[in-house]
């Protein structure tokens, strides 16, 4: 018998930054069905079930209790969960998880469920990046460079394939950060500038190219606006969701610097020395081990900056914060708590930390 209820969401990678968030700003709203391979933290009022994406028979079992708890009903489907390294290989990962996780769990959710919207969590990196002064638009051409991006094409053509029935949204978000920073590129930019590290002065890739991206709560408000009007908009619909500018490299180091009260040189270096050196950290026994890789000096001149028009005019949706201005303040937190910094954003902590410990 299923229970009385709100209407339902089930959002996979619900312990996830932005799944947990969305689960937090959608509760009082909605029944929210957690779904994760670890339950980890705590939801109050929040059902939480652990699936594993790369198990069919794990999807099964659990998608039949959600059904016979719940119902057959669902108002919407965030599939947020997928699989992520910044290492350039792992390609059996993005398979079993992000591409043939998809496929499974959708084929269970189409034969258990009434489903009034699919949303997919893919990225603006699907798409080749642009040059200064032009946007990406949806139809901009695709061309992914690493196997993160390369696996969010296959998934979204595949949900386009298996949902021919009910509408779906695809996302093609940007680098999503928040007021503590918790962006792996930017955490790390932060902490080659904290530290004075020697790289943190140099970089391979034009200075004046940059990144976009986007604060965690304007994308929360975004996807809450799909779900509002998830019977007003197209029944197939991609959007790019971010900052409608970009902050070059030069930008972000600048920003962070002035936060950090430093005077701070950037200098651009051939790549090939930056590859030499970035080889040295990654394999030399006796240097510590760095975040660049050499496949990422490769793609150190692409510009990403994305037309939002679409979402505009679909949902009257633009972010509300900026990343310039966000910069100051997890720079603020991090100079009054390091040590919480550091391990919110999952860094060794530096000997200078450690001296004051």
């Amino acid at each position: 018998m299923a229970e009385e209820q709100k209407g339902v969401i089930l959002i996979t990678g619900c312990t996830g930054r932005i799944g947990f968030r969305c689960a937090e700003r959608f509760a009082e709203e909605f029944k929210i069905i957690g779904i994760d391979v670890y339950l980890v933290g705590h939801l109050p009022g929040i059902e939480l079930v652990g699936i594993d994406l790369a198990s069919k028979k794990n999807i099964e079992e659990n998608l039949d209790i959600i059904l016979e708890r719940f119902g057959n009903k669902i108002l919407s489907v965030i599939h947020l969960a997928a699989y992520y390294n910044f290492s350039k290989g792992h390609w059996d990962k993005y398979q079993s998880i992000t591409i043939d996780g998809t496929k499974k769990f959708l084929e269970g959710l189409l034969k258990r469920f009434e489903i009034e919207q699919f949303i997919f969590s893919s990225s603006m990196l699907v798409h080749a990046p642009c040059k200064k002064g032009e946007k990406i638009n949806e139809e901009s051409p695709l061309e992914p460079k690493w196997n993160y991006p390369k696996s969010k094409v296959i998934t979204e053509k595949l949900i386009k394939d298996l949902c021919k029935d009910i509408p779906y949204v695809i996302l093609r978000i940007a680098g999503v950060y928040d007021d503590m920073c918790h962006s792996i590129p930017l955490a790390h930019q932060t902490q080659r500038i904290y530290e004075d590290q020697l790289e943190g002065h140099f970089f391979p890739g034009d200075l004046t190219h940059g990144s976009a991206f986007v604060h965690l709560d304007d994308l929360v408000d975004a996807i809450y606006s799909i779900i509002q009007k998830r019977k007003e908009l197209p029944k197939e619909l991609t959007m790019l969701m971010g900052e409608p500018s970009t902050l070059s490299y030069h930008e972000v180091q600048k920003a962070i610097s002035q936060a950090l009260g430093k005077e701070w040189k950037t200098y651009r270096i051939p790549k090939f020395i930056a590859k030499i050196g970035a080889w040295c950290k990654q394999h030399l026994p006796f240097l510590k081990k760095g975040f660049i890789e050499p496949w990422m000096i490769s793609i150190s001149d692409d510009h990403y900056e994305l037309d939002i028009s679409k979402a505009k005019e679909l949902l009257n949706w633009e972010p509300k914060r900026m990343l310039k201005e966000t910069i100051p303040k997890w720079v603020d937190f991090l100079k009054e708590e390091p040590i919480v910094w550091y391990d919110k954003n999952k860094l060794e902590h530096p000997s200078k930390i450690k001296d004051d410990e």
